[in-house]
């Protein structure tokens, strides 16, 4: 079985744990912003998970409903 090009890149888009080059691709924060955004100790702090003591991950849906939630309205 053969998949074109669109399929995988929906395959990509709908994968529903992101490491951190995944959310830089997709979502355009750096590996630098999320650190900072890691660390931060408020309700902005970005949701994430460490997975074996030491990899971190990013839930998709986690990610999407922290951005709808911290939209600026002007």
């Amino acid at each position: 079985m053969s998949m074109n090009l669109e399929e995988v890149g929906y395959l990509k888009s709908t994968k529903r744990w992101l490491s951190p080059d995944d959310l830089a691709d997709e979502y355009g924060f750096s590996k630098s912003t999320q650190s900072k955004m890691r660390m931060q100790s408020s309700n902005s702090t970005i949701p994430f998970s460490k997975v074996g003591g030491k990899y971190i991950r990013y839930s998709r849906a986690s990610i999407d409903k922290w951005l709808e939630e911290h939209q600026v309205r002007g």
